[in-house]
């Protein structure tokens, strides 16, 4: 999901003991690694941020260094990171769901392995002055949002599909990724984002507002990490030891969130001199999003429905085999 990361909602606790983090809340230290490293270049999706900490503690803390990986960040588009994955061009990216089943319907072997987020993290954002209920208020309403294509299209889709509607229903205006000066403009009472970005840039101005997150009503596949059919057949070592490495970085930033953000700071520029009380706040949303049970998780229903929407809406051109498209399995210790 290129460009969109966004701003989410509070924490649940969820202690989640992984087997090679140690038990959940306690710190440790990596143990350096005798083996030649590989080199990794992983696609982000999207330009430096917060919410991408536990990329940053599991390279700082050496837990990549540890499972035999050089990691370097590539933020560019999430379309690259899939073509360069489905053509076994690199071995691991970050993308979301609905980018799996779309490059496996083009030919791409595609799989998802890890889910970072586990909750869909886009939100519909109104004027509280609207006086809006539910989704089914937006019925005949004008909305902003970057445009027809997305996950922020994706998410807003399934939302009003869940109530019964249809894009045909409501005005979409694609007014690219300027919804929080759109909306405090005036020129847009209602937008798309992301939990972790636009209701929180949006309250801190002091808008009124009322958000209805997509996954507060329906359940999508997330952002996550993929590889190919290619990689887990030859070397599903190496797919386990990068997805564990991932996963004790994103277990120590749920337990640690004060010391990820510090890390963060080394990879996010201007993280330093930020509004910490902000970014604090997105980072607090983004890990209500990402605990699951176990971590890294992810739900068959999820796909399922996530297929379902992007069927109706003709991204995808048949039912792709959903047992293909993603596997729990490099979750076990």
């Amino acid at each position: 999901m290129k460009r969109i990361i966004t701003a989410l909602v509070l924490l649940f606790a969820v202690a989640l003991p992984l087997a090679a983090c140690g038990q959940a809340g306690q710190k440790q230290a990596a143990t350096p690694t005798a083996q030649p490293l590989v080199h990794i270049r992983l696609p982000m999706g999207y330009i430096p941020n917060i919410q991408y900490a536990p990329f940053y503690v599991a390279k700082e803390k050496g837990y990549y260094r540890e499972a035999g990986f050089d990691v370097d960040f590539d933020y560019s588009f999430e379309t690259d990171g899939v073509a360069l994955v489905g053509a076994n061009k690199l071995p691991f990216a970050i993308v979301s769901g609905e980018q799996v089943l779309m490059g496996r319907d083009k030919g791409l072997p595609l799989v998802y392995v890890m889910a970072w987020w586990q909750k869909y993290p886009v939100v519909v954002i109104a004027d509280a002055k609207l006086g809006l209920k539910t989704p089914a208020d937006l019925k005949g309403k004008r909305i902003g949002l970057p445009g027809l294509f997305g996950a922020n299209y994706i998410g807003l889709v399934a939302l009003l599909h869940e109530f019964g509607l249809t894009p045909h229903d409501v005005t979409l205006d694609s007014i690219g990724f300027n919804q929080v000066e759109a909306f405090a403009s005036g020129k847009e009472p209602i937008v798309v984002g992301y939990v972790t970005n636009e209701p929180i840039q949006l309250k801190a101005q002091g808008f009124d507002i009322t958000t209805f997150p997509v996954a507060d009503y329906v359940d999508l596949a997330s952002n996550g990490i993929i590889t190919n059919e290619t990689l887990i057949k030859k070397n599903p070592e190496m797919v386990h030891r990068f997805v564990r490495a991932t996963l004790r970085g994103l277990n120590y930033t749920i337990h640690y969130p004060d010391e990820a953000y510090e890390i963060a700071t080394k990879y996010v520029e201007g993280l330093d001199k930020a509004d910490r009380d902000v970014q604090m706040q997105i980072l607090a949303t983004a890990i209500a999003y990402w605990k699951g049970d176990p971590l890294g998780y992810t739900n068959p229903e999820a796909w399922q429905k996530m297929q379902e929407v992007l069927l109706q809406m003709g991204l995808i051109s048949k039912p792709q085999d959903l047992q293909g498209a993603y596997t729990n399995e490099f979750l076990k210790p």
